[in-house]
């Protein structure tokens, strides 16, 4: 897994092909990017993000952004049970 800019990517082998091919996670749109090293990927990895960035920025819309995981919940707190049925 690599972070860039907020970004994470995971890492794939074709062994066959000789390469390492990854994509960005948890956006909506699809940025892919690929090396024959680690190393390259990972400069691969930055390059497709900023890139997406200035295309988004060309485009005039936001980019996508990666989804927390956290999903916002408000509730009330109740003094006693009482609270409780009379709010039915």
């Amino acid at each position: 897994m690599m972070t860039y800019k907020g970004y994470s990517a995971n890492l794939e082998v074709d062994v066959e092909a000789g390469i390492i091919f990854g994509r960005v996670l948890d956006i909506n749109d699809v940025v892919t990017f690929k090396g024959k090293t680690v190393e390259e990927a990972r400069q691969e990895f930055h390059k497709s993000v900023d890139d997406y960035l200035a295309f988004c920025e060309d485009l005039g819309e936001e980019p996508d952004k990666p989804f927390s995981g956290k999903l916002p919940f408000r509730t009330t707190l109740l003094s006693s049970p009482q609270d409780f049925y009379s709010s039915f």
